[in-house]
């Protein structure tokens, strides 16, 4: 319950309070995932992990009901924290649902790395209204 009101706490700071740019050409991510997991960057320019990617699980679904697609869920929540997007081709566009704590989130993604296989590493920048988060993690089930 603890680590729950945190990660909601924290989340909804960063709903209410951050916008930043993580692509400004030298970002921590920009070439590799060298903060892997759900992070933005705090007005002082510093990544802040929500969730280390060690506790997110990344399914890419090659073929689904919806084409190629990426589900990224919380693994010792999943109903709690989850993230869906079709967005799975370098430099793609488009938009995501992002559900957290039983609100759903409509965002803009962009995908700024792909991979198709177990260990290639997959990143996702989402933005909304006030908002600018991301993904990065490895692919841990193709299907």
């Amino acid at each position: 319950m603890k680590k729950s009101l945190k990660t909601f706490l924290l989340f909804t700071v960063i709903f209410t309070l951050i916008n930043c740019d993580n692509d400004t050409g030298n970002a921590p991510n920009e070439t590799a995932c060298n903060y892997e997991g759900f992070t933005f960057l705090d007005t002082s320019n510093n990544t802040q992990t929500l969730i280390p990617e060690t506790d997110l699980f990344t399914d890419f679904f090659n073929t689904s009901s919806n084409g190629p697609e990426v589900e990224i869920y919380e693994t010792n929540n999943p109903g709690n924290f989850n993230f869906t997007t079709t967005v799975v081709t370098l430099n793609g566009t488009g938009t995501g649902v992002l559900n957290f704590n039983g609100s759903t989130y409509n965002v803009n993604v962009i995908c700024q790395r792909t991979g198709s296989a177990i260990g290639d590493e997959m990143r996702f920048d989402l933005t909304a209204s006030g908002l600018e988060v991301e993904f990065c993690v490895v692919i841990d089930t193709f299907h």
